[in-house]
């Protein structure tokens, strides 16, 4: 019975977010892609994953910055690409999962069995794209020499606001 409660409490939460995800998806669908950061709609459920994309697209745009050679260069635009078709589908795929989701869960009655297969699909459908984002982050950082890896992640600390919050004092109150 606490099984079946906590499926029904993870369904219920599913189901809110699938439908609370249409209108951020709508407001960003006409951003550009460099807009699209986390915290932006669906990238914001994507938050390092979305920063590989990022990262690679950065190297590309500071090839010189980095001291890459034309060679790594060469090879990185292809496997940058790649991501960035992974990410389109991972999206597309997403967005009709929990479409799918939606659909299931239109009737006061509707099939638990059907709605647990449709949030585990989504589940799943967000661990292979983790995972192809890793291998792919791999494949890149070993084209990378020490140095270029020290120098890339310089640079996302300094884009992606990475930097160490400022330190907060309490001030004593005075009676």
């Amino acid at each position: 019975m606490k099984t079946r409660t906590s499926v029904s409490m993870l369904l219920a939460a599913v189901a809110l977010m699938a439908f609370s995800a249409a209108p951020a998806f709508s407001q960003m669908k006409d951003m550009p892609m460099k807009q699209h950061r986390p915290g932006h709609g669906q990238m914001m459920e994507m938050g390092h994953m979305d920063r590989m994309g990022q990262m690679m697209g950065m190297c590309m745009e500071h090839a010189d910055r980095m001291g890459l050679s034309e060679d790594q260069i060469l090879k990185m635009k292809p496997l940058h690409r790649e991501m960035q078709k992974k990410q389109a589908r991972f999206i597309a795929d997403q967005k009709i999962a929990e479409i799918e989701l939606q659909e299931i869960m239109e009737v006061k009655d509707f099939d638990l069995e059907k709605a647990e297969l449709a949030v585990r699909k989504i589940s799943a459908l967000k661990t292979d794209h983790h995972l192809e984002m890793l291998r792919a982050m791999k494949e890149m950082r070993t084209m990378l020499t020490e140095q270029q890896f020290k120098e890339m992640k310089k640079m996302m600390a300094g884009q992606m606001g990475d930097r160490k919050p400022a330190r907060k004092t309490m001030g004593k109150h005075k009676k």
